[in-house]
């Protein structure tokens, strides 16, 4: 036994409480020493293997928390991001649709012009042929009117005219419709 249990159990036996009590110190040493060893048994298998799940458990805890918070600001992040790429999105297509309204209006307003060209000359090309016929055509009454001066002159005089009476007539003829 060891000095300092022996020392008790002498203790107790010379205070007097041993025997108030009833206890007989063989029975003491022998009842500690048996506590001892299931106390030794018990921390071995039951306490130190429960502590240690308990520090594991907290360990895998904490590192879960830990994880959980990297999550979370990763998420905030790629949160931000996406509104970002969505808010740049949004800028690139409106870009694109002013840049498509602004390119049809330009090339609406080219075919209206193209439009307004084409009419034009197509408006004075028909001025041009109305003039050219309306020139022919008084060419045409000119000579006809001519022709029948001519014819009705040769009736009222009653002879035959020669080709060059019939052309000096024709000559004056036109001139006097000119002049007109």
């Amino acid at each position: 036994m060891s000095p300092t249990l022996l020392a008790v159990t002498e203790a107790a036996r010379e205070s007097g409480i041993a025997q108030q009590f009833g206890l007989e110190p063989k029975y003491v040493v022998m009842q500690v020493i048996s506590f001892l060893i299931l106390f030794g048994v018990l921390y071995k298998f039951g306490i130190k293997p429960t502590i240690a799940t308990m520090e594991e458990r907290n360990a895998k805890i904490a590192t879960g928390l830990k994880h959980a918070e990297e999550t979370q600001a990763r998420l905030a992040a790629a949160a931000q991001e996406s509104a970002a790429l969505i808010k740049a999105a949004q800028l690139d297509a409106q870009k694109l649709v002013d840049e498509a309204r602004k390119s049809a209006k330009d090339f609406a307003d080219r075919q209206n012009a193209e439009a307004t060209a084409r009419a034009a000359d197509t408006l004075a090309k028909a001025q041009q042929a109305i003039e050219l016929e309306h020139k022919k055509m008084l060419n045409e009454a000119r000579g006809e009117i001519a022709r029948l001066v001519v014819k009705t002159t040769e009736q009222v005089l009653a002879r035959k005219l020669t080709e060059a009476d019939r052309a000096a007539y024709n000559d004056a003829a036109t001139k006097e419709l000119s002049v007109s």
